[in-house]
């Protein structure tokens, strides 16, 4: 039977009809080790590929700006999930790494990343309280408190200082979906969705 849970800002079953772009990453661990130095390239190469979908005007002087600020805010939480998602993807999983953005045009356009892994299933509780307690918290004073927690943290394994500085600084909504792998018993696969509206 697969479980599905989701939290926060997720929204499952994004349309196929607007543009995207997929990426995925072998799950061989040492592949991934590897990688963990290009995650930044690729968090480089989402932004500037943003960059073709951000409206122009003309006529404005700070669209420069403006650009520049988008494509580092999607840098920046690209690099936040790709990292995450690595880092805690589970050693034996059979599943990819997957990264990804949509573009979604409502009343103004708005950018989805999601990364997707398989983590260990005993990591799963952990991480579903640490979500509840960002979803119930004031994201200001969970970021103070998660600064105690991480210094405190030897192998830093609590931080999710990143997550906290997507909402605080760039005004993201969060949503996580975990499903049951029919390949995998031993992990769960984790998407973490972030929405940016621009």
């Amino acid at each position: 039977m697969n479980m599905v849970q989701m939290y926060g800002d997720f929204i499952d079953n994004l349309p196929v009809c607007e543009d995207y772009l997929d990426i995925g990453f072998s799950a061989a661990s040492h592949l991934i080790k590897k990688r963990w130095k290009t995650n930044r390239l690729s968090a480089h190469f989402v932004a500037d590929y943003l960059a073709v979908f951000l409206p122009v005007n003309d006529e404005d002087p700070g669209k420069e700006r403006r650009n520049e600020q988008c494509k580092g805010a999607v840098a920046y939480i690209a690099n936040e999930l790709l990292e995450n998602a690595m880092k805690f993807h589970s050693p034996n999983g059979k599943s990819p790494v997957r990264f990804g953005i949509h573009f979604m045009e409502e009343p103004e356009l708005k950018i989805i990343l999601f990364a997707s892994n398989a983590i260990a299933l005993q990591n799963k509780d952990k991480y579903q309280a640490f979500i509840e307690e960002l979803i119930a918290s004031d994201p200001q004073e969970l970021y103070i408190l998660q600064l105690e927690r991480s210094a405190e943290d030897e192998d830093n394994q609590t931080s999710g200082l990143g997550l906290l500085t997507m909402i605080n600084d760039y005004g993201a909504k969060i949503g996580w979906k975990f499903e049951t792998m029919c390949d995998d018993t031993d992990a769960i696969a984790v998407t973490t969705m972030v929405q940016l509206s621009l």
